[in-house]
């Protein structure tokens, strides 16, 4: 089968690879048909994650029609199409009975921290992702669910990180009716936290970027007020000016680990690799929340250590929300809001691209070029 290739930090490759097996009763093997790259990608593609191993098959949000089942899955059958959560978890483990999908702790074997991610590396388990023409699915009978057919598969691909990670952020900030929610980071994430802010109540969306055309996509997309930080001396300072100098009463970091801002972060986090990735985006957060205010984290960071205001966020009282999003338990309720029509998750959509011109959509989102915002890859046309 093609697959996606990693062949060190920013070069990958489609080849040949052997065709993915039943390894236990409850796998299924899946036909992908749309995939996407995730802003989280990149940190793989640079290089900022720790044990990305030559030969790994990146992506962790992907959709397709079952291929394959083991014996013992219940749930599935073939022909049935199908959305993947990006991560992998056993549905009975101490962390999965209490919905923590994300930090299940039969997965992995690094599992005092992160559960299994599809394409991630093998600090997350070293599961071969989706951007290929098929894909092993552990625990099938927990992880994957078939697509309603009233849902567009562009809609559906989208569900299975970038849209559930986006509302998620917006649920840790526990969003009060008439709250100011500032969210750092306008890339797909950024877009949809912002969107989902208004859902919760939210009296005020404030983005803030750098690029002026993903600014623009906030304006028009999720109606949220915009700053681009490059065009003040201190965005905290403005921040703090636009807020009556209270400061917001929820911040979301929807950068991670790449943040730009700041010439020394950038430096020691994303080229020395003295840190897990540039903590600029938290530490802008921090300071423009204001006192007892919550600042919600789901941009991904390394596991290594980051220079973090910790003592600002002490001395202010802040709450500070985090984790990987258990993406299944964010869909109920974001079904209802896409059948609704509150939400039409493929209006972020730029690019569309086949499997074989994968390392151009590659360079494209690491560039920033053709005002690309989200790349969905076709795997397997239909």
């Amino acid at each position: 089968m093609k697959a996606m290739v990693y062949r060190g930090p920013y070069k990958i490759r489609v080849e040949d690879k052997p065709m993915p097996k039943i390894e236990h009763p409850n796998d299924a093997i899946i036909k992908v048909t749309t995939a996407a790259i995730c802003g989280s990608d990149l940190h793989l593609y640079h290089g900022l994650m720790p044990d990305t191993r030559i030969g790994h098959t990146f992506g962790h949000e992907f959709i397709g029609v079952v291929e394959e089942v083991g014996p013992s899955v219940q749930n599935l059958k073939r022909g049935d199409r199908v959305m993947v959560p990006f991560n992998i978890y056993c549905g009975s483990c101490y962390f999965c009975a209490r919905g923590l999908y994300s930090n299940c702790h039969n997965v992995n074997p690094n599992a005092t921290a992160v559960g299994g991610i599809y394409g991630y590396s093998h600090t997350t388990g070293g599961y071969d992702g989706g951007q290929a023409e098929f894909v092993r699915v552990p625990f099938a009978d927990v992880g994957p669910t078939i697509i309603p057919d009233w849902m567009d598969s562009e809609d559906a691909v989208l569900l299975t990180d970038a849209l559930a990670t986006g509302y998620f952020g917006a649920q840790l900030g526990s969003i009060a009716e008439g709250d100011t929610v500032i969210v750092f980071g306008a890339g797909p994430v950024g877009l949809y936290a912002a969107k989902s802010s208004w859902l919760m109540g939210a009296g005020r969306v404030i983005v803030i970027d750098h690029l002026e055309y993903r600014l623009e996509k906030a304006r028009t997309f999720a109606h949220a007020e915009t700053f681009n930080f490059a065009e003040y001396d201190d965005i905290i300072v403005e921040m703090k000016r636009t807020t009556d100098f209270l400061g917001a009463d929820v911040v979301i970091d929807a950068v991670g680990a790449e943040a730009d801002g700041n010439f020394i972060q950038q430096v020691t986090g994303t080229k020395l690799k003295l840190q897990g990735g540039s903590p600029i985006a938290l530490n802008w957060a921090i300071d423009s929340a204001r006192k007892g205010g919550t600042v919600s984290v789901v941009g991904a960071y390394g596991p290594i250590f980051s220079a973090v205001k910790f003592g600002d966020a002490l001395n202010k009282g802040l709450t500070l929300r985090m984790n990987q999003t258990p993406v299944k338990r964010q869909w109920p309720r974001l079904f209802e809001h896409i059948q609704n029509g509150y939400l039409k998750p493929n209006d972020i959509v730029t690019h569309r691209i086949p499997l074989e011109d994968i390392a151009e959509g590659y360079h494209m989102f690491s560039a920033k070029l053709d005002n690309c915002i989200k790349t969905l890859i076709i795997a397997n046309p239909s």
